[in-house]
């Protein structure tokens, strides 16, 4: 999982839901390479409920609002736990990915997995 990279976009609206229109990007992080995936492995348990544990590093992953604002709270507890700098800026950009997404309504956070 650590050779993967995940990249995060921000939208307005839901991608690819079969619109004619397609949503606008309003934010795109791809400069941490493999660090989210990572540091997602290293600290985060696949249990049910746990919104971070169901990151795909090799697929797609699609977080709505609601499901944003409950990963935010999982992401501040997973900066507690990280021990690089890297992880850190990692974790800082998927946190305020997720309260973007969480304070914009309609809006959908997509990880893209290697």
């Amino acid at each position: 999982m650590t050779d993967s990279g995940i990249e995060i976009a921000l939208y307005d609206g839901r991608p690819n839901n079969g619109r004619r229109d397609t949503p606008a990007l309003l934010r795109l992080s791809t400069d941490h390479g493999p660090a989210p995936a990572a540091t997602l492995a290293e600290h985060v348990r696949r249990v049910s409920g746990h919104r971070l544990g169901r990151i795909d590093p090799y697929g797609d992953t699609l977080f709505n609002e609601q499901d944003a604002a409950a990963a935010f709270e999982e992401a501040t507890a997973l900066l507690a736990r990280c021990t690089t700098d890297r992880q850190r800026a990692a974790v800082r950009d998927l946190r305020n990915l997720l309260a973007d997404c969480a304070a914009t309504p309609g809006s959908w956070l997509v990880l893209y997995g290697d």
